[in-house]
């Protein structure tokens, strides 16, 4: 890939990838950061990024990767320093009301079922996608999505109900 291959690569992918990410870590600015920070990775490897090799799942990959180190770093800090709290970034407004309950219910989720959802229905793989980005195996894939979906349904649902009530649970 040429470095105008790849400023355009950068272009048509950051927004979105930034999303897919914000969706993982709850946090836009943890997405920013981690979106940034494997493009820069990338950088160094785009002459061996060819268009078939997908190189936004790498970036995706790269991107979970360091939010998950992040977090381990942060908590394993937190844990030295004994702090047993964490003090949240400033929360930014969501586009809509609907968006942030869905971000709060996949928040709640545990974080395989959060990356399976978040890797089928909003980044488009497949089954099969998924389980080579995450490392399980199909069946785990599957059942994850299936345990993820119910769940998130039930989340969903309940914040709807008390929502209607006039005391969102967010």
């Amino acid at each position: 890939m040429t470095p105008q291959e790849f400023d355009a690569f950068y272009a048509a992918s950051f927004s979105r990838l930034t999303g897919q990410l914000y969706a993982l870590t709850g946090s836009w600015s943890e997405a920013q950061d981690v979106v940034q920070e494997a493009f820069i990775r990338a950088w160094d490897r785009r002459f061996s990024f060819e268009s078939g090799h997908a190189p936004e799942a790498w970036i995706r990959t790269t991107a979970r990767r360091l939010a998950i180190s992040r977090w381990r770093r942060l908590t394993r800090g937190l844990q030295l320093a004994g702090r047993h709290h964490r003090q949240e970034p400033p929360a930014i407004e969501p586009p809509s009301e609907e968006h942030l309950m869905l971000v709060a219910a996949l928040r709640d989720l545990p974080e395989a079922q959060r990356g399976a959802l978040v890797l089928h229905h909003m980044c488009d793989l497949s089954v099969e996608q998924v389980a080579a980005e995450t490392g399980a195996s199909v069946s785990a894939v599957k059942s994850r999505l299936a345990r993820g979906r119910a769940a998130l349904a039930a989340r969903l649902a309940d914040r709807t109900l008390t929502s209607e009530k006039g005391e969102l649970r967010v």
